[in-house]
């Protein structure tokens, strides 16, 4: 009976610390441990592999985050170095194209300046050549002077035996040409008076040597910047007296003249005559009004035959 309460005690009542002996203590001890140990090992057991699934589960959620932090900032940063690189490889395109533009700008400067200078080194090429051919007139018309000049010399050194002073001798007579430009150009009329009142008149050149030797004088003395017009000496031939009809001042009537193609022509009512600095001295004549003004030719016989 005892035996059977003892037995059973420990799960019908409940015993005290103080009124419990060292056995029953001890027996209970070890029940509850056993109890306890029995009864909460699978659970615990249990919460620790929750916990550590949560626990990794966290774990993985952090590592997870910051994987798409880092990629985020890594492809920030990526994006922030693609830009950087672009940014300067378009600064470097925009300073070569600069550079190149300013090289451009500075050589169509540099070809419009040799442009110019290659310009004006033609306007001057050009003015040169005019001034060469100047001078190539000039040297030619001292030529022609100096032989003129020559052969005047001689006809003068010789006509000092047989003309006045200032008379040039040529085909046996004497000449007296209005060479100076202090001398001004007169009518026909005019011309004569001043022939006469040196002692001649106005010069008849009745032969074929007569017309050569004027021609070439005149011509050897003729002024380039004169107009051919204004450039005529009168001679001593008229048709005043009849129209067409053309005689020299001692009455004979002209036989051969040495007139220009188409003259003479009477335009403008034309009744002198004058000799003109030609090439050509067989084409050396043309008639003009009498009172148009030009240069002469005076005429007298030699000193020896006076």
């Amino acid at each position: 009976m005892d035996e059977t309460l003892n037995a059973s005690r420990p799960y019908n009542q409940l015993i005290s610390h103080e009124e419990a002996t060292e056995d029953d203590y001890t027996f209970s001890s070890n029940s509850e441990n056993q109890v306890t140990v029995s009864a909460l090992r699978p659970e615990s057991s249990i919460d620790h592999s929750k916990l550590l699934k949560v626990g990794l589960g966290v774990f993985a959620l952090i590592l997870l985050v910051v994987n798409i932090g880092l990629g985020v900032y890594y492809n920030k940063l990526t994006a922030n170095n693609i830009v950087r690189d672009i940014s300067g490889e378009i600064t470097k395109l925009q300073a070569s194209y600069d550079a190149a533009v300013q090289s451009r700008d500075e050589a169509r400067k540099q070809l419009a300046m040799e442009i110019r200078e290659q310009q004006v080194t033609k306007w001057e090429l050009a003015h040169l050549n005019v001034r060469v051919k100047d001078y190539e007139k000039k040297v030619e018309k001292i030529q022609l002077d100096t032989v003129a000049l020559r052969s005047h010399l001689l006809m003068i050194k010789e006509g000092c035996r047989h003309c006045l002073p200032g008379w040039t001798f040529m085909s046996s007579s004497c000449f007296y040409f209005t060479f100076s430009d202090t001398v001004s150009r007169v009518s026909w009329n005019g011309a004569r008076q001043s022939c006469k009142r040196l002692g001649g008149d106005l010069a008849i050149i009745n032969s074929r040597e007569k017309n050569i030797g004027i021609t070439s004088l005149i011509s050897s003395y003729q002024d380039p910047s004169r107009a051919m017009i204004h450039s005529g000496f009168w001679i001593g031939l008229t048709d005043e007296e009849e129209e067409g009809v053309w005689k020299w001042l001692d009455g004979t009537r002209l036989t051969e003249g040495f007139w220009n193609p188409g003259e003479p022509n009477n335009v403008n009512n034309e009744d002198c005559a004058a000799v003109y600095p030609k090439s050509n001295p067989f084409t050396s004549w043309n008639d003009a009004p009498c009172n148009f003004n030009l240069k002469w030719i005076c005429e007298m016989a030699p000193t020896s035959l006076r």
